[in-house]
């Protein structure tokens, strides 16, 4: 259950980084909303984790999807280009987290 709710909290913190980045300085309440409310609920899935899960493997894990989704949304909506290394780096930060997840 640990690693579902870590994974969870990983796609939420591309919700809350992708609305911030909407929210144009937290000006507009719509995305400054969504950015607050999976902010809360990512910290808090991220919490839970880590009280089953190794401190450092929740964080980087965390961090890698979050990361990953973001960049993937952001290219996907042409807010960001995309190259071949842009895939090949992202790949890389993707077999990471599936590493970790297996050596734990």
């Amino acid at each position: 259950m640990s690693w579902f709710v870590l994974v969870l909290s990983g796609v939420l913190e591309a919700v809350w980084a992708t609305a911030l980045g909407k929210s144009e300085g937290l000006s507009r309440p719509g995305p400054s909303a969504l950015f607050f409310s999976a902010l809360a609920a990512s910290m808090a899935g991220l919490g839970y984790a880590m009280r089953e899960l190794p401190l450092g493997t929740s964080y980087a894990v965390w961090v890698g999807i979050g990361a990953a989704l973001t960049v993937i949304y952001a290219m996907a909506t042409g807010q960001e280009p995309v190259s071949a290394l842009k895939i090949l780096f992202l790949a890389m930060i993707v077999g990471g987290v599936i590493g970790l997840k297996l050596t734990h």
